[in-house]
């Protein structure tokens, strides 16, 4: 069950609707509803006629007004989901980020795909679009539901773990008896706050977001929602096949320090890249991986000349997803004509 579309907390270009969903949980589906025009010099939309769903990391929900622009732009029609226990759909008693198996999530998105008018023969494509945890989530749904989706683009995916797999493996064991004898007592802060130092306006950053939903050091980290995670990540390391063409991006460095410095501002200080890049290749057969530098743990919020060479580069790439459209006999959809198509 859902609720009729209405206002969003984002203003006049966005509403949103509750998912009423079959297990009494809740989450809230985001779409953008701006009709702002496009370039007139801009003779592409490499994503035309595609749905977009966007998918949420840990600790966190969507804000990112200018991501649900680019898209538009590139002549889809945007969707974002806040899970259950995030964001729009965390309610008073609730514990923020609650969940004890990633398979569980599967069922807000098939309710929002059902929300945005999509049946399992849908033929708009589909887009699927997550960062961090939501990038592990959604890799897992595209494996479990072939042909359901189009393309998959990963921004900064929580793959692997950021002590590498041989860490997970004899983590696992520990946390997994945590998680059913007491899943959720928290787990030693590992937060230091740096990434919200880089990123928040109210302090070395330029975004301005709700700090309930997405706190200074992040939700308490409890031993059901981390089994979750590292049961996610054993079945990618025993290898997906995801059967849409993959885009996975992420920084060209780590910065897993407790302590800030300036190299924060440069780098992801959530994930082990070099891992997670080595994890991708376990996706699926069509896997790109695109190293972008001094980019943030969340891509699409760091500075503007890094986010828009990722914008440019989802672009370049989105040709191999879609097959360049016909105008007139004349072939488009090049990243040239479009590179400059989109606000950053």
């Amino acid at each position: 069950m859902t609720t009729a579309w209405g206002p969003d907390i984002l203003g006049p270009d966005f509403e949103q609707r509750t998912l009423e969903l079959d297990d009494g949980a809740v989450a809230t589906l985001v779409r953008y509803t701006g009709t702002e025009p496009r370039r007139e010099d801009a003779t592409t939309d490499p994503a035309r006629g595609a749905d977009v769903l966007y998918v949420h990391g840990w600790s966190d929900y969507f804000f990112q007004e200018h991501l649900a622009r680019f898209w538009h732009f590139s002549g889809a029609t945007f969707y974002a989901l806040d899970l259950r226990n995030y964001g729009r759909s965390l309610r008073p008693g609730l514990v923020p980020g609650l969940i004890s198996d990633l398979e569980t999530y599967g069922g807000e998105i098939d309710a929002a795909l059902a929300a945005m008018g999509r049946t399992e023969n849908s033929s708009r494509p589909l887009i699927l679009l997550g960062h961090s945890t939501g990038g592990l989530t959604l890799s897992l749904w595209a494996n479990r539901n072939p042909g359901r989706a189009t393309a998959l683009i990963l921004n900064s995916p929580w793959l692997e773990f950021q002590a590498t797999e041989l860490g997970r493996r004899a983590l696992a064991p520990l946390i997994g008896i945590g998680a059913r004898l007491h899943p959720l007592v928290p787990l030693p802060a590992v937060d230091p706050g740096n990434y919200t130092r880089a990123v928040s306006s109210t302090m070395d950053g330029e975004w301005d977001y709700n700090q309930e939903w997405r706190p200074v050091r992040g939700f308490p980290l409890t031993p059901s929602f981390l089994d979750a995670v590292f049961r996610g990540q054993a079945v990618v390391a025993a290898k997906l096949s995801i059967d849409v063409p993959v885009l996975v991006m992420l920084s060209d460095k780590s910065y897993l320090q407790p302590r800030w410095a300036i190299d924060a501002q440069h780098a992801d200080v959530a994930l082990n890249v070099e891992a997670v890049a080595h994890r991708s290749l376990s996706l699926g057969n069509n896997v790109t991986v695109l190293r972008i530098p001094d980019a943030f743990h969340d891509i699409f919020l760091s500075p503007a000349p890094i986010r828009d060479e990722a914008f440019a580069g989802m672009t370049r790439w989105l040709p191999s997803a879609f097959p360049p459209l016909q105008r007139g006999g004349v072939r488009v959809g090049t990243a040239q004509d479009h590179d400059d198509a989109f606000p950053g």
